[in-house]
């Protein structure tokens, strides 16, 4: 096994996807013993994802300890544990206002426990995808202080809701903001504004812009406790176990596709110790009807479980994620998950619906940098799903929009390609009055804009986009961290490269080329997987499969033309449990002719 010593790996300058194989960093020859291999593996993995040499022990376990920072350098921090504070000494009613999806809902569950364990009632409000859109509307924050509400915090939204909390200020509601998605210059009014991507933020929190919301309210959680300590509020009642509390960060933070290095691996890497105890009743109950037989792992965060918590937002009710990971009640929770699983059903249903009538207006669009792409009678709850879907065909960025022809707006969501800031852009359109709301982050994006304005928001973005488009386009590669004979795949190999892990966007899976090969044996199983049976010159074979993948070249070639012919096989290193005796296998991204 060996990182080789080309610019090339194994001479590859166009793959069977087109791409130039690249190794990801510098190379590292590995020889010795197999403890020393192992070492070296970890410390090879863990420099190319931008560890220094003498950082290597903190980053190869992360924990809270390491990576904490104290809560009180974010902006607002003090303030709003400070009202909390007294919110919770006074026997205020406190309700907090979640965004739809799973980091909205992680967020929320995460401050009503808090709340709860310190004596407050705490409440909880989701807006309807559908009938109230993104982010908190004036009605509802007003609604809600006229019902008694005189605090409400919201989570995974609010950042740019000046409107509402304008008329949420006038009605003397107080309102803190725990958001992480990108601000303007001008902030709305809020009794504290907390989010590390606020343009005036410090360098320390600053450099923690890639947390979920989840991940803020966390801190948040921290900074309350320690308010209250200070108050002496602990000296007759047990504080609560914030440790506890980090299975929801952990699946917040990975189903939103925040950047998995610094803090938010320590958040994962503990969190997913913490699922793995099943004390969560609602996370237990989640786990079951995903049908997982093991301890969750980072992958399942964002493919089993999260997905069923997006379900209830998307296309089902919006409360079931919140009221999941809340319950203790096992029944409930039970029947809560059941639900949520039905939903996933019906969702991936309708997302095929979309995706197909996406993919038909996509082809007018070949030459364009970034797609937009709308269509009436599309559901909402999808979109972003559908867009993500998109964006990995095309390599560039993608919104879809569902329009409404009863008011003439559509509902938009966007997802990007590492490199591009839609964010940034959706926000600037918004300033250019082409949007009636729009914000996110870099990698994703949501908006709602009138019919009439599509055209002219769609060659803002190309106009504004399309050379920061071509340029990491043009930086596309497959970055490959080892190749090995097929020998060299086995279950020992995985379990070394899962120690640098949990593994995520900004911190990569590593990435193996396989080979030479021939191939044994290629067909599709399911609906569109691409399955190989390859064997190498060492006399030793293996198994890949790739996914949703039936109509690539690289498909194609493997399954009809691949006779008499050698390849490079290039993806991610899996167990394959499903058999009597363990065994690795590629989960195969690549290919390439190896002679």
């Amino acid at each position: 096994m060996s990182t080789g010593s080309l610019t090339h790996v194994l001479g590859v300058e166009s793959s069977l996807s087109g791409k130039a194989w690249q190794w990801r960093g510098g190379n590292m020859a590995l020889d010795g013993d197999a403890m020393s291999l192992e070492r070296d593996i970890l410390a090879q993995l863990l420099m190319t994802r931008g560890v220094a040499s003498d950082d290597i022990i903190r980053h190869a376990a992360p924990t809270l300890r390491d990576f904490l920072p104290d809560p009180s350098e974010f902006r607002d921090m003090e303030t709003a544990a400070e009202r909390i504070t007294q919110a919770v000494l006074a026997g205020e009613t406190i309700t907090v206002y979640g965004d739809y999806d799973v980091d909205g809902a992680t967020s929320a569950a995460l401050l009503v426990e808090v709340l709860r364990a310190l004596g407050n009632d705490a409440q909880y409000y989701i807006p309807d995808r559908l009938l109230e859109g993104y982010g908190p509307s004036g009605e509802a924050l007003v609604r809600l202080g006229e019902e008694g509400s005189s605090l409400i915090v919201t989570v995974d939204c609010g950042a740019m809701a000046f409107e509402a909390l304008e008329a949420a200020h006038k009605a003397g509601v107080d309102v803190i903001v725990v958001d992480h998605h990108k601000c303007a210059p001008e902030l709305p009014k809020a009794a504290a504004l907390v989010n590390p991507n606020r343009l005036d933020e410090n360098d320390i929190a600053a450099a923690h812009g890639h947390l979920a919301a989840v991940g803020v309210a966390f801190l948040l959680a921290i900074a309350l406790v320690r308010t209250l300590r200070q108050q002496a509020f602990f000296e007759s009642r047990k504080e609560p176990d914030l440790m506890a509390l980090l299975d929801l960060v952990a699946l917040g933070t990975v189903a939103d596709v925040a950047a998995l290095h610094g803090l938010n691996r320590a958040f994962v890497a503990q969190g997913l110790k913490i699922m793995a105890r099943r004390e969560r009743t609602g996370m237990a109950a989640l786990i079951d009807a995903s049908k997982l037989k093991r301890a969750p792992q980072c992958s399942d965060l964002g493919f089993a479980l999260g997905p069923r918590i997006n379900a209830g937002g998307r296309v089902g009710e919006a409360t079931l994620g919140v009221r999941l990971l809340t319950s203790n009640d096992p029944d409930e929770a039970r029947e809560i998950a059941e639900q949520l699983s039905s939903l996933n059903e019906d969702r991936r249903a309708i997302e095929a619906e979309v995706q197909s009538a996406a993919e038909e207006a996509l082809s007018k669009q070949h030459n364009n940098s970034v797609h937009v792409i709308a269509g009436e009678g599309w559901h909402p709850g999808v979109i972003g799903i559908v867009a993500g879907r998109i964006k990995e065909k095309t390599g560039k960025p993608s919104i879809i929009i569902a329009l409404d022809p009863s008011d003439g707006t559509g509902k938009g969501s966007g997802r990007s390609i590492s490199g591009v800031d839609l964010g940034a852009a959706i926000i600037a359109a918004r300033e250019q009055d082409l949007l009636v709301a729009g914000g996110g982050h870099a990698m994703a994006a949501g908006l709602t804009i009138a019919t009439d304005k599509i055209a002219a928001f769609a060659e803002f973005l190309e106009e504004r986009l399309a050379p920061t488009v071509d340029k990491a386009r043009l930086n596309q590669s497959m970055q490959l961290d080892l190749s090995t004979a097929p020998g060299g795949l086995t279950p020992e190999l995985v379990r070394t490269l899962d120690q640098a892990g949990p593994y995520g966007v900004g911190w990569p899976g590593p990435r193996l080329a396989v080979g030479p090969v021939r191939i044994v044996k290629a067909d599709i199983v399911g609906k569109d997987h691409l399955r190989v049976i390859a064997a190498g010159d060492d006399g030793r074979s293996l198994k890949a499969i790739a996914f949703r993948a039936a109509e690539t070249e690289m498909a194609q070639t493997l399954l009809h033309r691949s006779h008499g012919r050698r390849f490079h096989l290039a993806g991610r290193a899996k167990i394959d449990d499903w058999g009597p005796r363990e065994a690795a296998e590629l989960h195969l991204e690549d290919a390439a002719f190896a002679d």
